[in-house]
Order: C-alpha cells, then sequence, then structure tokens
C-alpha cells in the first residue's frame, strides 16, 4: 500500500466513523429532522467511491441474524426470517444494478434441513417457494436475464419447494446474462463427496482415469459447474458478527475475499452493502501467489 493509499483508507475509516456515530439510535433522537439528509449524503458518497473501482463479478452471501434480530424486537423467530426474506428482495436488485453477474445465495444449510425443528423448516420452506415464485411475478428473472438454480441436498427439502424450483429453473434457463444460485439443505463437505462419488462412479465406467483427476476436472462435478470461470465468489459476505464460512462454498471460495460485518441481516443496508464492495476494491487479491 503506498502512502497516498494508506491516507485515503485513514479517511475513510474516519468518514465512516463520523457516519456510523450520527446514524446511533441515541443520536437519531437529537438528528431526527436531519437523519434522511445525512444517511442519504454518505450513501452517495460510498456509492460514488465504489463506481470508480471493479465491481466484484460473483457475490455469495450469508445471510446471518435473522432470529437474532427477531429476538432484539420481541418478534416470533418467524418475523425474523420474513423480514430477512424482504431484504434479500432488496439487496439482488441493487447487487444486478451495480453489474454483479452472479449472485449466491445461503438459503438454508445442510445442517439447518438437518436438526431446526419441523415447525422451523416448514416456515422457511414456506419463504424460500413464495421467494422462487416472487422472481417470475416480481418479473426479476425477465428484467435481468437471470439464470436460477437451486442446489443442495435437495432430498432433504419439501416436495412442493423443489417442484417449484425445477419449473422456475425451466422457465429461466433460456436466459444467461446473470445467475442466481440458491443453496438450499446446501453443505459444502457434502458437495465434495458428492464430486467423489460421481468421479469414482465415471472412473469405475471408463469414462475417467485418475491422471485425469484434476482441479479442472473436479470443477465439473461441483454445483456451480454452470457457471464456469464465474463459478468461484469474488466476494463472501457475512452479517451479524460470526467469522466463520459455517460449511459454504468450501471448494469455491479457496481464494474469496471475506468480509464480515456486524449487523444483523435484516438491518442490512445499502451502505452497509457498498463497503462491503469498497472493502473488496481495496484488496490486494493475489490467488496463494
Amino acid at each position: 500500500m503506498t502512502l497516498e493509499e494508506a491516507r485515503k483508507s485513514v479517511y475513510d475509516i474516519l468518514i465512516d466513523k463520523i457516519f456510523d456515530l450520527l446514524l446511533k439510535p441515541k443520536m437519531q433522537r437529537f438528528l431526527r429532522p436531519f437523519i434522511d439528509t445525512v444517511y442519504s449524503v454518505y450513501e452517495r458518497y460510498l456509492y460514488k467511491q465504489i463506481l470508480r473501482g471493479p465491481i466484484p463479478q460473483h457475490i455469495a452471501i450469508i445471510p446471518d441474524g435473522n432470529r437474532r434480530w427477531a429476538k432484539k424486537h420481541g418478534l416470533d423467530p418467524k418475523e425474523g426470517h420474513r423480514y430477512g426474506y424482504e431484504k434479500m428482495k432488496e439487496v439482488l436488485q441493487e447487487l444486478y444494478n451495480l453489474g454483479v453477474k452472479v449472485v449466491t445465495v445461503y438459503a438454508m444449510s445442510y445442517e439447518n434441513c438437518l436438526y431446526r425443528d419441523e415447525a422451523e423448516k416448514d416456515n422457511l420452506f414456506n419463504i424460500i417457494k413464495s421467494g422462487l415464485q416472487s422472481l417470475v411475478d416480481d418479473g426479476v428473472i425477465q428484467k435481468y436475464r437471470v439464470n436460477v438454480r437451486v442446489f443442495g441436498k435437495l432430498e432433504l427439502a419439501k416436495k412442493d419447494v423443489l417442484e417449484l424450483a425445477s419449473r422456475i429453473e425451466e422457465f429461466s434457463s433460456r436466459f444467461n446474462e446473470r445467475f442466481l444460485n440458491i443453496a438450499l439443505c446446501y453443505g459444502g463437505r457434502q458437495e465434495i463427496i458428492n464430486a467423489i462419488k460421481s468421479i469414482v462412479k465415471d472412473s469405475l465406467l471408463g469414462k475417467i482415469s485418475v491422471e485425469d483427476i484434476t482441479e479442472d476436472l473436479v470443477q465439473k462435478y461441483i454445483f456451480t459447474s454452470h457457471l464456469n470461470h464465474f463459478s468461484e465468489p469474488d466476494l463472501v459476505i457475512r452479517t451479524a458478527g460470526e467469522m466463520r464460512i459455517s460449511n459454504f462454498l468450501l471448494w469455491q471460495i479457496a481464494y474469496s475475499e471475506l468480509y464480515f460485518c456486524d449487523i444483523y441481516w435484516p438491518d442490512f443496508r445499502k451502505i452497509d452493502l457498498y463497503r462491503a464492495i469498497r472493502s473488496y476494491q481495496q484488496r490486494e487479491r493475489r490467488f496463494g501467489r
């Protein structure tokens, strides 16, 4: 980092801290007449910053904190998931407007589908079903020409969700300008195990030899193989202060940039998204070299 870049970084941090202070709930009581203006000014400031740099082509999201957000506001956990879903719709549209080509969402983990109680799983499946249908009803697929894929240990999901997912995938298969991957009942270890099993089967059938097994070949057996050179996320965003990956895209994120923020997913704002992208732009990607 050059001296000029270091100065700019310090300046950015200072500006962020000032606006974080002004946007705190305690300060909002005093600044209520001006808070929308303060937020709008800061949002435009960040937006102009990120437009000067490269926009990540593939962003993966771990939208964490829905239940904790609901508890904080005295609501049923179901409401947290519902608000989280509404937030995902907003963020998805903003990402596509920014020119992001691929978005991968960690909708439900393999562990969620195994261990959450039935009532919570049913609620999550119903939200996902509504979300899938809204992609068509709201015209998102058609407007942005989005190819939708749903992947994971899908045998753990509800039948009606899978039937709808299959119809949405077929409907969107004509498009390839943008992609939306929905990781459902998904686990990174389980994905790798599935790939290994498929490779072994093809080897036993004589389709491939042991010498054929390379990173490029394994890439053809994982869930994101349809993305070709976009299969590896440039940026992974996780909310709610947890600094771990939680079995998400273990093969694909070997060289991804990771961004963690404290805010719960339902409270995730444009400024949080812009900060994540700005952080990505300020890093030097070395891909292990």
